[in-house]
């Protein structure tokens, strides 16, 4: 999955024909992966082959991508960049918002939040950004309160209120659907629900308001936002034919940004 391909030079072929671009493109699994597999269907027409390369965690697509490994990927919102730049010091940059896809709560047993049992477990993400998420969304539903100037990346030791006396387990995200069954409920991004069969419309027992400020977005490495590549990769994605498919697939769970 880490092999390196380097990006195929735009050469003269013949009367001014150019040949392709070959690009990696790192995603995470589920509507990422699903939604890049048809943003290269669009792309190959245009002069761009995108190998989609899927990764199974939130760490290695950014790693990969510094190292040179992929020319871009998307499968994450600008917090979580942010977090990532300033903790290992990429030097990436967005350079187009992709998708908002709202995170939800989910259970094996309770149907809705209020039947949440006192000291009930309660699982979120362990990285910084989704877990700072998912007690936002826990907030916003009124099942518990964080101390003041917390911003986007709150921790559990930033609760002041927890009536509930919620106990806190935090999994890797990818983790999360494979625990349910160990946890009274838990905030689950809505690429790995989908790829773990959970339908964040129906499954869901809450979900996470629309306006918020996780819209995902397609990175690259600094000095690359030129590379002819790219203009390509985001007409691609933000084509009329990628909208319509995301409104049919999704059926609302899963939002546009342009």
């Amino acid at each position: 999955m880490n092999r390196l391909i380097p990006v195929v030079s735009a050469l003269a072929l013949i009367a001014g024909t150019a040949s392709a671009e070959d690009i990696k493109v790192g995603v995470s699994p589920g509507e990422h992966a699903e939604i890049m597999e048809e943003v290269a269907k669009i792309a190959e027409p245009m002069g761009l082959n995108i190998d989609v390369v899927e990764f199974s965690d939130y760490v290695v697509p950014n790693q990969a991508l510094a190292d040179g490994d992929i020319e871009a990927n998307s499968f994450q919102h600008q917090p979580y960049l942010d977090n990532q730049v300033k903790d290992r010091g990429f030097a990436l940059v967005p350079v187009a918002t992709t998708i908002t896809t709202p995170m939800g709560v989910y259970s094996d047993s309770i149907t809705d939040m209020e039947a949440f049992p006192e000291g009930g477990s309660m699982g979120i993400p362990n990285d910084p950004t989704n877990g700072g998420r998912a007690l936002l969304v826990l907030q916003s539903l009124g099942l518990l309160k964080l101390a003041e100037g917390t911003g986007l990346v709150p921790t559990v030791l930033d609760i002041v209120e927890n009536p509930k006396d919620m106990q806190f387990r935090e999994l890797d995200a990818a983790q999360l659907p494979r625990s349910l069954a160990d946890l009274d409920a838990a905030l689950i991004n809505t690429n790995y629900a989908i790829a773990s069969g959970l339908n964040p419309k129906e499954d869901s027992i809450a979900m996470e308001s629309a306006d918020n400020p996780y819209v995902n977005i397609i990175v690259v490495r600094e000095g690359d936002e030129e590379q002819p590549w790219v203009q390509p990769l985001i007409d691609a994605y933000h084509s009329p034919e990628i909208k319509a498919f995301i409104d049919e697939k999704y059926q609302g769970t899963v939002l546009t940004s342009w």
